[in-house]
């Protein structure tokens, strides 16, 4: 038995590990995910990337398992904290790259930040495909579903405090086939969004990029409105650019550099 050295960051209380196999020799399979997020028997994470050899254009490849052992698309915390990692590895205050994922190729361009364990990352997102009239299995209201390379459900609500996320989340993430991630979201009078967020294969998480985008996406679909918004979650704030191409702006934290035993 070995052991294998993996990084911890977080964005906006989003938190990721992170590991680098450069040389695609490392597998981390839905059980070693499950183990290494485990926040009692493990390291404690909400999610586990592999950031592995490119290819095709791409710097790097990017592999992501939720903490529930299953394989998710895409993540707009995560690649930002996949970013911070390879920055820090090359010794570099500033780096582009281009990130192959399950959703497509996402340019991730990282410059250092306010102290040395913080980033700043901006993600290009690609595209929102947005739904506003889905037809789901349940009276919901007004939704819409976004395709941000992962899927989304989007419930506009006009007081966040009633919105009980671990008991509905469930519920709602099984309406559709293969799960989808829940938003609720409410504007603010500034004009700047605010969500709650259950994510599947996650649960109850304290911020999600990807999320941040579709409720910007959808909330642009139904209202207009500025180009660049804030959008403000449990754990904190990240910029949505909405152009045809989305971009996501936030921070990464490193945490920690942790050694597991592995086989």
């Amino acid at each position: 038995m070995g052991v294998v050295r993996l990084t911890k960051h977080h964005g906006l209380g989003n938190d990721f590990l992170v590991l680098l196999d450069l040389a695609g020799v490392a597998q981390v399979d839905g059980p070693a995910a499950r183990a290494l997020c485990d926040r009692r028997r493990g390291v404690g994470a909400d999610g586990v990337i592999v950031a592995g050899p490119g290819g095709g254009g791409a710097d790097v490849t990017m592999v992501l398992r939720n903490a529930d052992g299953s394989r998710a698309e895409m993540s707009g915390n995560g690649i930002r904290c996949l970013g911070q990692a390879v920055a820090l590895d090359r010794g570099a205050d500033r780096l582009d790259l281009v990130v192959a994922t399950d959703a497509g190729p996402r340019a991730v361009a990282v410059a250092s930040g306010p102290d040395a364990r913080t980033a700043s990352v901006r993600v290009d997102m690609g595209l929102a495909k947005v739904d506003l009239e889905p037809s789901l299995d349940a009276p919901l209201g007004r939704s819409a579903l976004v395709d941000m390379g992962n899927p989304h459900l989007v419930l506009p609500r006009e007081d966040l405090a009633t919105v009980d996320v671990r008991t509905d989340g469930p519920a709602l993430e099984a309406l559709v086939p293969g799960g989808v991630n829940v938003e609720w979201y409410r504007r603010r009078p500034a004009g700047d969004l605010e969500l709650v967020v259950w994510e599947r294969g996650a649960g109850a998480t304290e911020a999600c990029g990807t999320g941040a985008c579709a409720v910007a996406a959808a909330d642009a679909a139904w209202h207009g409105g500025a180009k660049t918004l804030q959008v403000h979650m449990p754990g904190g704030a990240v910029e949505v650019g909405l152009g045809e191409v989305l971009t996501l702006t936030g921070p990464s934290v490193f945490v920690a550099t942790v050694e597991v035993p592995w086989s």
